[in-house]
This record gives C-alpha cells, sequence and structure tokens, in this order.
C-alpha cells in the first residue's frame, strides 16, 4: 500500500487520531458508567495488545522478512543503529534533567520518556505507508534490541532515581526477557520469514494484500489500547520538560541516529530506502511504555503523561517534515 505524500500522511495521522480518540473515548463512556465494565479497561488493553503483538504483528513481520532482499553487509548495522537511538536519548535526558537542576522524580520521569520511544504502534505505520513492505521489512532489524535495552537497561535507571532505590534486579528482569512471550513469537516470526526468505519459497500472492490490512489494524488496535489508558493530570505545569523531551526525540536523536545511516552509506543504497526508514523510526514520539516506571518506581507521572502527550500532538508537524524529507532522499 504506497500512496501519494499527502495520502501517506493523512492516512498514518487518521489511524493514529482514531486509535487514540477511540480509546479515549471508550475509557470516559466506562468511566461514566454508560457501559459497565473494569474502570481500567485492563481486560480489554490486554486483548487487543495480546491480538495485536501475538498475532497481526507476528503474521506481517514474518511476511515481509519473506520477500526482503539484503544483499550488503551494511544492513547489519540497523539493530546497532535501533540501539544508538536509545543511548543517545538517554545520555541527552540524564545530561538535560541534571542541567535544568530537576529533583530526582522529575529527573526519572525525564529519562523514561527521553528513551523509550513509540516505535510500534506509530513508527511501523508510518514506514509501511510511506515505503511499502521493503521498507517495512527493516524495521524489526532496526527494533531487535529495543526490548533487551528497554527492560534490561532503561527500567532499572529509571529506578535509581525511585525512593526505592538503586539498580537492583536489572540483570533478573533482563533474564526473564527472554520467557516472554511477546519477545519470543517477535523472535519466532523473524526466524521464519528469514528460513523462507533463505530456502527461496516462493511467497503466497495473498500475503502483500493482507499486510495492507494488517499493519494499519495492527496500529490502530494499539493505539485504542493507548487511549483507553490516557491520563492527562496537571499537563500546564509540565510544559518545560514537556518540550525538553520533544527535543530529544524530534533533534538530538534523528541528528545522531541518520547521521550515523548516512556516514554507513545508506543513502547510495536500494534508493536511499535504508536511510528514509531510520529517519522515520529515530524521530517517534514517547512510547507509552515510558509510562510504566513513572507509575511503578514513584516517578513524576504528570511530567510522563505531560511528555508523552506533546511529543504525540506534535506529530500533526513531524510526520509531514519527514514525507517531505524522505523524497528529498
Amino acid at each position: 500500500m504506497v500512496v501519494s505524500s499527502m495520502q501517506q500522511m493523512l492516512f498514518s495521522l487518521g489511524i493514529i487520531i482514531a486509535g487514540l480518540s477511540t480509546g479515549y473515548l471508550i475509557q470516559r463512556i466506562v468511566r461514566a458508567g454508560i457501559i459497565k465494565a473494569d474502570p481500567s479497561l485492563g481486560r480489554a488493553r490486554n486483548f487487543l495488545q495480546r491480538l495485536t503483538l501475538l498475532c497481526l504483528l507476528p503474521l506481517a513481520n514474518m511476511g515481509a522478512i519473506w520477500i526482503f532482499e539484503a544483499d550488503t553487509f551494511r544492513l547489519l548495522f540497523l539493530p546497532l543503529l535501533g540501539f544508538l537511538a536509545i543511548a543517545a536519548g538517554a545520555a541527552a535526558s540524564l545530561i538535560l534533567g541534571r542541567a535544568l537542576k530537576l529533583d530526582r522524580s522529575r529527573r526519572g520521569a525525564l529519562f523514561s520518556t527521553g528513551t523509550m520511544s513509540n516505535l510500534g504502534s506509530v513508527g511501523t505505520l508510518v514506514v509501511f505507508t510511506s515505503l511499502g513492505e521493503a521498507g517495512y521489512a527493516m524495521v524489526p532489524f532496526y527494533r531487535l534490541f529495543e526490548l533487551f535495552s528497554y527492560y534490561g537497561i532503561c527500567f532499572p535507571v529509571a529506578k535509581s532515581f525511585s525512593p526505592q532505590g538503586a539498580l537492583a534486579a536489572g540483570r533478573g528482569r533482563f533474564l526473564s526477557l527472554f520467557a516472554d512471550p511477546f519477545i519470543l513469537v517477535t523472535l519466532l516470526s523473524l526466524g521464519t520469514g528469514l528460513i523462507l526468505n533463505l530456502a527461496g519459497v516462493e511467497r503466497p500472492s495473498f500475503y502483500g494484500p493482507l499486510n495492507s490490512f494488517l499493519v494499519p489494524f495492527a496500529s490502530l488496535f494499539l493505539l485504542m489500547s493507548i487511549g483507553m489508558a490516557m491520563r492527562f493530570g496537571k499537563i500546564g505545569s509540565y510544559l518545560r520538560e514537556a518540550f525538553v523531551v520533544a527535543g530529544i526525540k524530534y533533534l538530538i536523536i534523528p541528528a545522531a541516529v541518520v547521521g550515523s545511516a548516512a556516514l554507513l552509506g545508506y543513502g547510495s543504497i536500494y534508493g536511499g530506502l535504508p536511510l528514509k526508514v531510520v529517519l522515520i523510526m529515530s524521530s517517534m514520539p514517547v512510547g507509552f511504555i515510558a509510562m510504566v516506571p513513572p507509575s511503578i518506581y514513584k516517578l513524576d507521572v504528570d511530567l510522563a503523561n505531560a511528555a508523552w502527550l506533546i511529543t504525540t500532538l506534535l506529530l500533526a508537524l513531524v510526520i509531514p517534515l519527514q514525507m517531505f524529507l524522505i523524497r528529498m532522499i
């Protein structure tokens, strides 16, 4: 599903707005008592996330990688570029949190939101709608170290800012990832797609049209689950910190990652497709997973909510800019 630039932009923004607003509307209806359900909508959110992460996206990933053609070793650096995005966000967050003289609770929330990005429901959607299956096939490789970095490094560092203390349990949390069904299914889908690719098995003709539905609906369902849990809190009191996080997400991280990709020559292979993928994936808003450490480690949840909302709203400006830049590559 590769369409004109204006259609790409409107389609991506439409899915994002529809998913978040539908989820939030459902939340408000439940809280008003119009529909009887668990006020946290935990079961509904869990169902949507499991359906998406254990079924829809693995199928889409397998199908895209099945026809992925990688004839240059430079693409092996994609996972390292994804890790670089996390490392750049972490370093910038730690430095700016100290420079702004924030208290430990706010610095921890700034670190969490500055480090963890929304690559799943927004990044994959924008890549797929603007670059098609060829670009989408590169996304799982870019994200290869994402969850390991988040749970093995980012969560323990965020916890170090908590009144609960220190970097404890980092190793245990990291090792537990290997039993996580979401990670196991993701790795299985990648491995299956690669095996079919290398074995020269021809992909069924229906798979292309199927992915045209799987990816947008997967993003829609994930965004609905996010909308069901949105809390706005005291956003007006945290605009400075929120825009600092926006600077990290949309200036510092892309500069580091896209610059590195350019040095690797990503603009000169596959018509610049790898560089376009990296440009989109490295300039994403705060991920909803970034709200978890502030909640469980007693950091500043209101700051995290403000950063999430502001960076997500800025997509209305960022996505058109992304569309303009990828046309220039």
